[in-house]
């Protein structure tokens, strides 16, 4: 944890927003995520993104509606536009997956003010939005416990990403972003298990956009800024225990990624 600090102004100018993801997970956590909330409030951000799971399955907090309410009332303090993404613990690691997924869209597949957001018909927590040149994609492939998804959703998922990029690649977006909340365990390419398939895709789409391409994911609650596919930047958030943000920061085609505390 050495160096981390809150984080300073922007130089005029930058282009940023901010992500997080894997919490909270308690009522300390709770606590720490106002706070954070409160400086993030104090920052020049487009929008801000959480890529999922906003409580722990195993108490039973994100399978919950009154652990969900009060997220989305404390999400609300958050004056930027704001966007969140399901994780496994909101749903697929719930033992009513199905009735989560649905009461997750009921609660948080609003609009959202101040960012001109397109859901996908049917399955309205995948998301795509442009800010300035740059393309935004936000999808729904849960973590944690590597839930099959061979499913007609996680194929309309993954239409909806192909769809998503081609139309960045039509509108020649200078940077594309995909928020999701599965690490996709890239140390596993060239086995078969429940991510290969959005593995080759990344690795497709990398190999397309030649370093265009961000990936940004939480659910094993470590930061990482590597390269796990050639072209391919990967962002992964801290998580609980850790309550923390990530400000990324765009000026004159480069890319600047801060931890925030």
């Amino acid at each position: 944890m050495a160096g981390c600090a809150q984080l300073g102004p922007l130089p005029a100018g930058e282009f940023a927003f901010g992500v997080l993801g894997d919490v909270p997970y308690s009522q300390s956590e709770v606590r720490k995520l106002d706070a954070l909330i409160d400086r993030m409030n104090a920052q020049p951000l487009a929008f801000v993104v959480h890529v999922g799971d906003v409580g722990s399955s195993a108490r039973a907090q994100a399978c919950g509606e009154a652990w969900l309410e009060a997220r989305q009332k404390q999400f609300a303090r958050i004056r930027h536009a704001f966007v969140l993404l399901p994780g496994d613990n909101e749903w697929s690691d719930c033992a009513d997956a199905a009735g989560r997924l649905a009461a997750w869209r009921r609660r948080f597949c609003a609009a959202v003010p101040g960012l001109a957001l397109e859901r996908q018909p049917g399955h309205c927590e995948n998301v795509r939005w442009q800010a300035g040149d740059m393309a935004f994609v936000g999808l729904n492939v849960p973590g944690g416990s590597a839930p099959a998804l061979a499913d007609a959703r996680m194929a309309a998922t993954l239409e909806w990403l192909d769809e998503s990029l081609s139309a960045a690649e039509t509108q020649q977006a200078a940077r594309i972003f995909v928020f999701l909340h599965a690490d996709p365990r890239f140390e596993r390419v060239g086995t078969t298990d429940s991510y290969a398939r959005l593995r080759a895709v990344l690795a497709t789409h990398a190999a397309w956009f030649k370093d265009r391409l961000v990936l940004v994911h939480g659910d094993t609650h470590v930061y990482r800024d590597d390269e796990p596919l050639p072209g391919l930047r990967r962002l992964e958030t801290w998580g609980s225990p850790f309550v923390s943000w990530l400000r990324a920061a765009v000026a004159g085609g480069e890319l600047r990624v801060e931890a925030g505390w």
